[in-house]
């Protein structure tokens, strides 16, 4: 497991360098060593496993969000992505059957780490250590997590006092038989490469 560099063209023609930094403890922290070139952050969540690893996705997520909220003044703030993976492999409700696959990933991921981050809120202003990202055995506090501070209020990232957050479900299933063929995956990536078009 390791940091992976890629280059991207645009259908601008723009060429836009992308850094993939997984999600692994010992590897995930090296993004603040790229923040002063970044111009956007993707964060890529599994939504059909969310449910599963929720508080560790959530402490990732708030290490971010601490480390943009941080960021000087004087450096424009990249714009930050959180992607809904592998929208393809939920279980949709009999109830609604034709529902966007997409809006429901979007949906539970956006939830569950709502209500994650929440928890790490209110342990942090309730004097409770949150573990940070440091040296194993090592806990930091963190902040990144302020939102509208009314009366009873609780962490929603519509409300996030550190800029605007985007959401958006894909997938990469692929049907396509030939090369050249447009597959099914090519338009489920079609939502993430308008918002690279319009942020990069």
């Amino acid at each position: 497991m390791q940091t992976n560099f890629a280059t991207v063209v645009l259908s601008s023609k723009k060429t836009v360098p992308l850094i993939d930094i997984p999600g692994h403890p010992r590897l995930r922290g090296q993004f603040v060593e790229q923040m002063p070139s970044t111009k956007a952050v993707g964060f890529v969540v599994d939504a059909s496993t969310i449910s599963r690893n929720a508080s560790v996705v959530a402490e990732h997520l708030h290490h971010i969000l601490h480390v943009l909220t941080s960021l000087p003044p004087s450096q424009q703030q990249p714009a930050l992505l959180i992607l809904a993976h592998k929208c393809d492999l939920l279980k949709t409700s009999s109830a609604t059957p034709n529902s966007n696959p997409s809006a429901a990933a979007i949906n539970r991921v956006k939830t569950i780490l709502e209500r994650e981050l929440e928890k790490r809120r209110v342990s942090q202003t309730g004097g409770v250590n949150i573990e940070g990202l440091g040296e194993e055995g090592e806990a930091t506090e963190m902040g990144g997590l302020n939102c509208g501070e009314k009366e009873g209020s609780t962490f929603r990232f519509d409300e996030w006092e550190g800029g605007e957050i985007s959401f958006l479900g894909t997938s990469v299933m692929s049907n396509a038989s030939q090369p050249n063929e447009k597959n099914e995956g090519d338009s489920a990536l079609e939502s993430l490469w308008e918002w690279m078009e319009e942020n990069l």
